[in-house]
Parts: structure tokens; C-alpha cells; sequence
């Protein structure tokens, strides 16, 4: 074999080299977000998981998501702690957009909720919940994360169900709201994931410090609407 040829051959092999190492990267890097998807009536695209469940099911137009045990979605503020692991099913959303549903949470644990979520990338998502307080009562909580998470208590719900939606204003921009009968909408949060290059949006369960939780989500409604007015929520 001449010069040429095993300059040629070494070039090849580098080559290789190369493509399988990107290749590597590549799938590591988006190895946390599942191949199977499916559909929900009324939302336009497939949904695809990202971490996977306990178990979940879509029946009847309800889907039922079950967490598994020390599941979460936080990064501290103060650095010491940083959890990834709860199950989500998203799609990819219109510009301004509306998704709202009707969540009943089977509360055991502090923390155990049913959530909505946006997200981004693995530094950049947010999560509307409805969430056991430690102190065993139901309660709205909002967590918006832009490289590190903050979090916010809203209000306490009598019962074990009410109803979450998110809107999607355009530029990266959001709101939550909240309602106790599905009608009357009231504002908990608008912010902004500001480096986000794309979002997606869907449905969680976690249980932080439990055993498990199973959040069911039913009356799931999408619309490609701009929100007019953010504070009285209509």
C-alpha cells in the first residue's frame, strides 16, 4: 500500500471517529426525552415524554399521570439542590395559545402535585401546580426558572381539584392562571423565559418527597388565542 492510500485510510478513520463521537453526543443529549408519543383530542400535535412515568394512561379524553418516588422539577437558588426527574408529556404550541384543564390530585406526600408545564431546555422551563402545602392543605404554586428556580405560594383550594391554564403571549412571554369552577379566571403569574429558542407545553405529576403521585388531568382545552387581558383573565 502506498502513501497516498494510508493517507487516505487515516483520514477515513478520523472521520469515523468523528461522526461517531458526535453521534454520541447528540444522543446523550437527548437521550431524557422518550420516542414514545401520542395524541389528545382538541391539541393539534403529537406529545412526546420527556423522563418516563410510573405509569399513565389517556382514556375517555382524562390522562392520568403517576410520578414516581422523589420525583421533582427545581433547581435551588441556593445552589444545594437540582432535580430533573419528574415525568412530562409537551408539544409544541402556537405563538399565543391557551391550554387550560381540570386537575384532581391523590395527595399522601408534602410537595405531591399535578402541574402544567413550559419548557425549554434542561435551565429554562416554568410549572403552574397544584400542590399538598406542608401543611396538608391543596394550594397553588408557581415555579418560573431561568437558569435557577424560584418559587411561589399563591393560594389555598378547599378541595382536591381545580382547574390550571397557561397562556402563551408571543416572544417568549407567559401568564398562569387559575380557577375553581373553569369560568372565572384568576391571575397567579407572568414572566418570561428569556432565552428560550423554542418552548413546549404540556402536562406533570411529581412527588418530591413521596412515594408517588397521581395527578389527572380531564376537560384538557387548547386554543391558538392571544390572551387580551392577562389580569381579569378573559
Amino acid at each position: 500500500m502506498n502513501l497516498i492510500n494510508l493517507t487516505n485510510l487515516k483520514n477515513m478513520k478520523n472521520w469515523l471517529i468523528l461522526i461517531l463521537f458526535t453521534g454520541i453526543i447528540v444522543a446523550s443529549s437527548c437521550s431524557h426525552k422518550k420516542p414514545d408519543s401520542f395524541k389528545i383530542v382538541g391539541i393539534p400535535e403529537e406529545l412526546a415524554w420527556y423522563n418516563s412515568p410510573e405509569k399513565w394512561v389517556y382514556d375517555q379524553n382524562n390522562l392520568n399521570i403517576t410520578a414516581g418516588k422523589l420525583t421533582d422539577l427545581f433547581i435551588d437558588p441556593d445552589g444545594t439542590f437540582k432535580a430533573v426527574n419528574s415525568p412530562f408529556a409537551v408539544f409544541q404550541p402556537a405563538d399565543s395559545f391557551l391550554l387550560s384543564c381540570k386537575v384532581r390530585v391523590n395527595f399522601k406526600s408534602d410537595y405531591d402535585a399535578g402541574v402544567l408545564i413550559i419548557y425549554g431546555q434542561e435551565n429554562q422551563w416554568a410549572k403552574l401546580c397544584f400542590e399538598f402545602s406542608p401543611q396538608h392543605k391543596p394550594m397553588v404554586v408557581s415555579v418560573v426558572t431561568n437558569g435557577i428556580s424560584d418559587d411561589c405560594n399563591h393560594v389555598f383550594i378547599d378541595t382536591n381539584i381545580v382547574y390550571l391554564r397557561v397562556a402563551g403571549l408571543g416572544e417568549n412571554i407567559f401568564s398562569f392562571h387559575y380557577s375553581v369552577d373553569g369560568n372565572y379566571w384568576n391571575m397567579v403569574r407572568y414572566f418570561t423565559l428569556k432565552d428560550a429558542k423554542k418552548v413546549d407545553v404540556g402536562f406533570s405529576s411529581q412527588s418530591p418527597t413521596g412515594e408517588g403521585c397521581t395527578a389527572v388531568f380531564s376537560e384538557i382545552n387548547y386554543k391558538e388565542k392571544y390572551l387580551a387581558n392577562i389580569r381579569s383573565g378573559e
